[in-house]
Order: structure tokens, then sequence, then C-alpha cells
């Protein structure tokens, strides 16, 4: 797995980058989180990471503070500095120090992606290449192919005495291009797994010629065969091999030339997404998929209302939204980027929604389903479907049952309210009323400020400063008889609170009420 370092002062950002992380790239990273750069550097000296992640403003050591400790760190990880602030100052030391990238909070979850994707093909590149630097110059070949798929700017450098030297003249005679892979595996291996799978499928095609194996830059195992009937004998072999797990490939239409292998991987990496819909097919071909093209309006609206309807006891219908969201004629009879968008909306519209409204509360549960959030975790629709329907039936009861918790909490700490009116003159702090009431005293400090919107010491202190000045205006009590009443420790300090609140002293707010009255 990939070693990922979240770096945040704020609880809810690290938790938050990890949720929506872990439902795109399910059982990918290994998290470990920092809360500021002293932190980090601690963790990282004990054990480096692939990724880190790093806030720019933190107390204790900064974000770039931390990037220069690590410079002179023999392994150091890929770094994206993250900023609420959008200052380019800090962005350029930020680069100075070898950052990759910089994210402002809230971070985008399409750029958050991308720059994840572009680390995560760079890391497997490095890991490749220190791989192959002691393999036989006989996997020249392979290499070439992947360094065409791989960088954009090597297509001129792939000439045809090149090809001829890596024994791929056949190319220029055509080709199909296959995607490789292991159902139920996922399509994201380690480099050890996708080097053991690749030397399985060579032993089953030893004898056959034209063909050949490499890799994509992402961790996909591709075959290039000049006749595409090899795709299907592989299937039959390995279906009577010894192996466990069941092979599926996507393949391309037929192409020719090196010039057209991009091409040929973007078809079979489009005809890979239709397994969902085809689990049946051990093979699935481009020319058969291509034929898709009816579409349909997304039914954003009827997932929108499914956000309303949780937590009103109407499971039934959420369940009827859902039938027509996912309704599998419709599915099936169009393009695979209508149910990928709908997927889209479904993390969105709902997921990412009730994560803002609820916080770290709903995160255990968004994290225990974190696979839902992308079509290509199932082999089947039906397993796709059902996933999705627990998901929502968890976040209904969820959702249900913090709203009966939240009347309870009103009705607490209404109680809570009315003691305090009553009680104030005594020597009251937090844990002698979170007592009274047999309440947690963390439970019931974020109780309170939910409730009453201020902390519990800020309330009694209002409260008690609203009494002194009834008394004040009304009584001929002295300064110090008042602050006894109204349950300040001493003179001096109801004085000072006075002074601080009020903008002028005791007296003086006597004075003026006073004259004020007599004046009206």
């Amino acid at each position: 797995m990939i070693s990922l370092l979240i770096v945040d002062d704020e609880k809810i950002i690290r938790r938050g980058l990890q949720s929506i992380i872990e439902r795109q790239f399910p059982n990918l990273f290994n998290y470990r989180f920092a809360e500021n750069g002293q932190e980090a550097l601690e963790l990282l000296r004990q054990e480096p990471a692939d990724i880190m992640f790093t806030d720019i403003r933190m107390p204790i050591m900064d974000g770039i503070e931390l990037l220069e400790q690590l410079q002179d760190d023999p392994v150091k990880p890929e770094v994206v500095l993250l900023s609420g602030y959008n200052d380019f100052e800090y962005a350029q030391k930020g680069i100075r120090c070898a950052a990759k990238d910089y994210l402002i909070k809230p971070v985008i979850r399409e750029e958050l992606f991308a720059v994840l994707e572009r680390l995560m093909r760079d890391i497997r590149m490095r890991e490749e290449r220190a791989d192959k630097a002691g393999e036989d110059a006989s996997l020249f070949a392979a290499e070439l192919v992947t360094m065409h798929l791989t960088q954009k700017d090597v297509g001129d450098a792939i000439t045809q005495t090149k090809l001829k030297q890596a024994g791929l003249s056949w190319l220029n005679a055509g080709y199909t291009l296959g995607l490789l892979t292991r159902r139920g595996g996922g399509s994201q291996t380690s480099s050890t797994d996708a080097a053991s799978f690749r030397n399985q499928i060579a032993k089953l095609l030893q004898g056959q010629m034209d063909w050949m194996l490499t890799r994509d830059g992402k961790g996909g195992t591709i075959m290039i065969a000049r006749d595409p009937d090899m795709f299907y004998q592989l299937v039959e072999r390995w279906r009577l091999s010894v192996y466990e797990s069941q092979l599926r490939i996507a393949i391309s239409d037929s192409v020719q030339g090196i010039e057209q292998i991009r091409w040929a991987y973007t078809q079979a990496k489009q005809t890979l997404k239709y397994g969902i819909l085809l689990p049946e097919l051990d093979v699935l071909d481009y020319t058969i998929i291509s034929e898709r093209n009816e579409r349909h309006v997304v039914p954003v609206e009827l997932i929108q209302r499914i956000l309303n309807l949780f937590g009103m006891g109407r499971g039934d219908e959420i369940k009827q939204l859902l039938d027509q969201i996912l309704d599998v004629r419709i599915i099936s009879s169009c393009e695979i980027g209508y149910l990928e968008r709908i997927s889209q909306l479904l993390n969105e519209e709902l997921f990412d929604k009730l994560f803002r409204i609820y916080g770290y509360k709903v995160l255990c549960l968004l994290s225990t389903y974190a696979y839902v959030g992308h079509i290509g975790n199932f082999d089947r629709f039906e397993d796709y479907y059902t996933a999705i329907e627990q998901l929502l039936d968890s976040l209904d009861r969820f959702i249900q049952d913090r709203r009966e918790q939240a009347r309870t909490e009103q009705n607490t700490m209404q109680k809570v309210l009315t003691y305090l009116q009553t009680h104030y003159t005594e020597d009251l702090n937090m844990a002698v009323v979170s007592n009274h009431f047999s309440l947690n005293y963390s439970y019931f400090s974020h109780a309170f400020q939910e409730y009453c919107g201020e902390s519990f010491s800020n309330y009694l202190r209002r409260l008690r400063l609203d009494k002194a000045k009834e008394l004040l205006v009304h009584s001929e009590l002295k300064v110090y008889e008042i602050s006894d009443q109204v349950g300040f420790e001493n003179v001096k300090h109801f004085t000072r609170i006075f002074k601080d609140t009020e903008g002028i002293t005791a007296l003086e707010f006597r004075s003026q009420r006073r004259l004020f009255e007599t004046q009206v």
C-alpha cells in the first residue's frame, strides 16, 4: 500500500481528506496523521511516507519549516501543500523546498484526485524503473511500449529501427491491445503482484507468436497480440489452470502501428468499465461496447430528494427512489458514463453533503462503506446496488437517531438553563452542573455550545452580569454585596469583568442608568 501522511491542525480536515480519498481510492493508502510539522517530522523519522499532504499554517512548526527540515533527509515524501489562504508567496517557498503541488482549502475533489493520480503514477514508474534496473535487455520492447504510453513527448523517438531492434515490426501489420485484470482483485496492485501476474500470463502463452506483455504506468497489465483470438485462448487456459482468481480482459479494436497504441489503450480502458454490467463475459470487446449510444438524463433531482428524506422514517420512499435512480433496464442500455455520473452525484449530493453537515460523527459510517464511491470496485451491478442500498439505510437510521438525540438534548439543555436561572448565585462550574444532570463532561460541553451558541462559562458570566446590572439600578446594595449575591468569587474579579464587558465601572453604570431613568 502507498503510505500517505496528512498533516493539519484541524481533525475534521485530516479525517475529511481521508474520507474523500478512501471513497475514490479504497484500500490503496495506509494513512497516518499529524497535528503539526514537529509531530510529522517525528513520524517521518520513524517511518518514511510516500506522499505527504501538509497544511502551511500550523502551530509549533508550520508546513514550510517542515519542508525545510526534510531537505537533507535521504528519503523524502512527495509533498502537496494545503492552505486556506491563496498566498502565492508561501507557494513559492514550498516549491523551492520541492513541494510537488499546492491546493487551496476547501479542496476541490477533482483537483485532489488529479494530484494523487499524478503522484501515484510517478511513484509507480520510479518503482518499476528500479525493478527494471537489473533485468535483462530482452525487456527493452516492453519498456519501449510503456514509455510510448506514459510519455507524451516520446513519440518522435519511436522509430522503425527501434521497433525492429525490439522485435515489434509486426505492430505495423495490425494488432489488438488487451487490458488484463483479475476479478475481485481490483485494478490497483503492488508492483510485486503485477510482476507475478505477468509471469503467470507468460507461462500460459509459451509457444505463441507475435505477442507481448507490458505495463501501463498505472499498475495495470497490458497484452498486445497480432491475433485477437489469442485473448480468448488465454482466458480458456487460465480457466483450466490452478489459479484461484478469474481472468478478465478488455480488448480494443484492431489498429495498426505503434502510433495507434494510445488510442487502443483508451478503448480497452473504457471497455473494462462495462464489466460491472456484463459480469458473464470474460473478454469484453470494444467493437460491441462502442455500439452503445443511448443517452438518458441523469436523475439529479431524485438523488437530491433522498437527502431530504433521510431521518424522516420514510425508508420505503428512499428505496423507491433508489430503484428509479439505478434502474437496471436504463443503465444496461446506456453508455457507462451514465452510471459513472450517477455514482459521482451520489458522492457529491449525498455523502459529501452529509459529511459537511455532521462532520466526524458520520465519518466512521462513510469510511466503512468507502468502496461504494467508485463503480470500478464492483464486479457486478447487483453488488453495487446492494452496497448503495445498505449505505443509504444505515445513513437514514443514523440521521433518525441523531434527530431523536437532538430532541432529547434540547429538553435537557432547557432544563439546564432553568437550573442556571435559579442557582446562578451559587458556586457553579461546568463540572458541577454536568454532574447534577448525570452527563459526561465533554458531551455536556459540546451539547451546551451547540444549543446556546456560546460556551458554558460565557453564558454563566453573562447571566450573572445581567443580574448584577438589575441590582445596580434597582437596589442600594454596595458593589461588593452585589458581586457576592450574583455569584462572583470576589469583588475584584467582578469589577474587572464588568469594566471589560461594559466599558465603564459598575458605579458609573449605576449613575448613568439612574440619571437616564430620572430624565425619562
